[in-house]
């Protein structure tokens, strides 16, 4: 069994424990977290034998040999990098980092060490992201022009207080919290990960005046100032000359709660991730087509980023995040909070 350490006892970190064990061949043998209460509960709860106050101490057990990194955003380069040099595999959860040079280091450190490193994006890992990426890789839907991605929540910002809202530790906002996934699940649904140029606008107009919040997250309330961005907007456009939208907002006044999705649009037909489902026109018919389900096979069956990363340190399968997709996704990210800052449209080299 691949003995395996998470860093972070958070939320998301529970996770990591089922994606270990769902695999088979992986274990969860150690917890690290600076929050002495949590860190015991989440060990009790999982029945993980070894805890850790610092997370260079998790890095530093010669006994472990992957590890799970879920911890503020400002820490997951530096831990990476750290775990990498230690010669472990790592599986980082998202963002990548608060910028792409650090990124890039992390990338440099995994290629030093040989070990597997990956994004977690879970969800690529999803039903309908899987098929409708799979059908785009077929041709299905001819010349793919446009994807459209958003994530729009009522009341639905991270608890305030907390390390999500402050840029220090988050370094963005929704943007980098929830635009990640929806960004990052056009880019691979539509098969195309090279923009050629990025205009973006982010705003922070309800959490700075103590609206919007959703009450997630783990983290305990800390007084900290909420100075991130609370709505997102970016427009991209592709080296093939295809475009993306991407909306995202942690509060705003709009009808719907929560609603999220990625459309891609072809030539030859259409798709929405959420549900999966993909839109034609039968010309012997005449008629537009709604086809509620894809008979095209998952590449993923087991729809779990865990379970990828630890076949792929296997060497069962191919990891479903590339370390130049990675990369690229965290250039876009920059890119959209350098255009809201310059008001300029930035372009990619």
């Amino acid at each position: 069994m691949l003995k395996f350490g998470i860093i972070g006892a958070g939320a998301i970190a529970q996770s990591g424990v089922e994606g270990a064990a769902k695999s088979g061949k992986a274990e969860v043998v150690a917890v690290a977290d600076i929050d002495p209460g949590r860190l015991a509960s989440f060990a009790a709860q999982n029945s993980i034998p070894k805890t850790y106050p610092k997370a260079e101490d998790l890095i530093r057990d010669k006994g472990i040999e992957a590890v799970y990194i879920a911890v503020p955003n400002a820490f997951h380069a530096p831990y990476a990098i750290a775990a990498l040099e230690a010669g472990k595999h790592v599986i980082l959860d998202k963002p990548f980092a608060t910028s792409h040079a650090e990124a890039v280091k992390v990338v440099e450190a995994a290629r030093k060490s040989g070990k597997v490193f990956t994004v977690g994006m879970n969800q690529r890992f999803t039903e309908g992201a899987q098929r409708v990426h799979a059908l785009v890789e077929r041709g299905y839907f001819g010349e793919i022009y446009r994807a459209r991605a958003f994530w729009r929540r009522r009341w639905g910002a991270p608890r305030f207080g907390t390390w999500f809202v402050h840029k220090k530790l988050a370094g963005g906002g929704c943007f980098l919290d929830i635009g990640v996934h929806m960004l990052d699940l056009a880019l691979y649904t539509a098969g195309d990960f090279d923009a050629e140029s990025v205009t973006g606008a982010v705003y922070t107009k309800f959490g700075n005046r103590g609206l919007g919040e959703g009450g997630w997250g783990a983290s305990q309330p800390e007084k900290m100032p909420f100075d991130v961005d609370d709505c997102a907007l970016a427009f991209i456009r592709m080296k093939s000359g295809a475009t993306i939208q991407v909306e995202i907002t942690w509060a705003a006044l709009q009808k719907v709660a929560d609603s999220y999705n990625v459309e891609v649009f072809g030539t030859e037909a259409g798709a929405q991730v959420y549900p999966g489902e993909i839109y034609r026109f039968d010309r012997e018919l005449g008629a537009h087509v709604e086809a509620g389900s894809m008979k095209v096979p998952m590449k993923y069956p087991h729809a779990n980023r865990f379970v990828n990363f630890i076949r792929a340190i296997l060497g069962e399968e191919e990891l479903c995040v590339t370390h130049e997709q990675a990369l690229k996704v965290q250039r876009i990210i920059d890119a959209v909070y350098e255009s809201s800052a310059t008001r300029r449209e930035v372009r990619l080299s």
